[in-house]
């Protein structure tokens, strides 16, 4: 058995978009909008993935580490604050 989605109308739509749109979050079942009987769009559900996550740890595993951290940036005499 195919799952098709729920079938509305635009006009109604348009009169009860938010109710509609809480709906398919809340059911999970995405909805097809019609005009005179023809489907012109879709309305899905947000995926897992679009969930909100937290700020803390958001660009883990985004950075490459390719030297040594604790290593000086050059040798002493190069840094004019130094004074040498």
């Amino acid at each position: 058995m195919v799952n098709t989605p729920d079938s509305i109308s635009i006009s109604e739509f348009k009169a009860t978009c938010l109710a509609v749109l809480e709906r398919v979050r809340r059911t999970g079942r995405p909805l097809l909008i019609t005009r005179h009987g023809e489907p012109i769009a879709e309305v899905y559900p947000p995926s897992r993935a679009a969930e909100k996550r937290g700020w803390l740890g958001a660009m883990q595993g985004s950075a490459v580490i390719t030297g040594d951290l604790v290593a000086p940036a050059g040798e002493p005499g190069e840094w004019e604050a130094l004074g040498e």
